[in-house]
């Protein structure tokens, strides 16, 4: 979970600069889950709530629904949270990777490629429909 979050936010110093400032903030302290995950939040600038009721209070993987059809890649999220928004890694059809921002309704994109490769580097799984 804490290497899909270093890869939403998508920058190691700031990832970094969390890891060392909960061990700085909250050095000998007794905490709660509530509390590391509002530093997170906050000094990342980006709204994990979703993604840690997801990870931490489900045993459901976030699974990311596709299908490519007549040059368009539709995509979902599905086994998740009311509410869960975070986005993935995606390579597109140049070889680079993007993010993509899956919804629980139906996202679509431009897609000239027969196949969608997801970044390994997040905790997901992919479902390919027809």
């Amino acid at each position: 979970m804490l290497h899909t979050i270093r890869q939403v936010i998508n920058n190691d110093t700031i990832f970094r600069n969390i890891l060392r400032g909960l061990n700085k903030t909250f050095y000998h302290k007794t905490v709660t889950s509530k509390q590391i995950e509002d530093y997170i939040s906050k000094t990342s600038k980006i709204d994990f709530s979703k993604v840690f009721d997801q990870y931490l209070r489900t045993i459901k993987i976030p699974t990311l629904e596709y299908s490519i059809k007549a040059g368009m890649l539709s995509y979902r999220w599905t086994s998740v949270v009311p509410g869960f928004n975070m986005p993935v890694k995606i390579y597109n059809t140049k070889g680079n990777l993007q993010f993509i921002y899956p919804k629980e309704k139906p996202q679509h994109l431009k897609w000239n490629a027969a196949q969608l490769k997801v970044d390994e580097n997040f905790y997901i799984y992919t479902n390919q429909i027809n």
